[in-house]
């Protein structure tokens, strides 16, 4: 069994397709994160581990999720139907087979709309950064990813908001971990982004990573 982390905040309208096309031998955990649409209740009528965490932040929705896993191998992915549950295979098979420790789903639009202008360049001039910085050749800062359990809580990650994702990276890299990327099929999301929604919601995400390049 792998459990997936799925950190939730107002993702009613996405969850039952998420969860339904969850691949055999994969335990959804969903992270509410302070949801006022239902969605703690749909998740947990879908057959979903549900976890409360409420204190916000995605980084801390991310971490209580992987505080609550508890198989060898753990994914991340969003919750808002922009990435389809099918594809975690292409993520944990390198894990599983021994060939990497961390691997991040490099996301690839199927549509224009899918992946908002001003969020893929902010994530292209990070990812450039982080090259620069860790040396690991990643071209996206995806949210599906995957890696052992133990070894990311050795990390010792600490970030609670949107720089957890960069963190992850920054530390497994630093551990000398193999981090490598696997092409995964990036949808428009259902309901409206928290993070590449608004130029807003991006800009606090891009603050935030910033914030953890920093300090590495």
């Amino acid at each position: 069994m792998i459990d997936v982390v799925l950190p939730c905040l107002d993702e009613a309208e996405a969850l039952p397709w998420v969860l339904e096309r969850m691949p055999p031998g994969h335990r959804p955990i969903v992270v509410d994160n302070g949801s006022t649409d239902g969605s703690e209740r749909i998740a947990a009528e879908l057959g979903a581990v549900v976890v409360s965490e409420p204190r916000r932040g995605f980084g801390a929705a991310c971490h209580a999720g992987l505080l609550a896993a508890s198989s060898e191998i753990v994914c991340f992915m969003d919750a808002d139907a922009s990435l389809d549950p099918r594809e975690l295979p292409l993520v944990t098979g390198p894990v599983a087979a021994g060939e990497a420790d961390l691997v991040l789903g490099r996301r690839v639009p199927v549509t224009v709309g899918a992946w908002p202008a001003h969020a893929r360049l902010g994530n292209a001039v990070l990812a450039r950064r982080l090259r620069r910085t860790s040396g690991v050749p990643v071209r996206d800062l995806g949210p599906m990813r995957a890696c052992r359990r133990a070894g990311l809580l050795g990390l010792e990650l600490a970030d609670r908001r949107f720089g957890y994702p960069l963190e992850m990276v920054l530390r497994a890299a630093a551990a000398g971990w193999r981090v490598t990327e696997a092409d995964v099929r990036y949808f428009p999301r259902a309901g409206r982004s928290k993070v590449t929604g608004t130029v807003r919601g991006t800009l606090r995400a891009i603050g935030d990573m910033r914030a953890v390049l920093a300090k590495a």
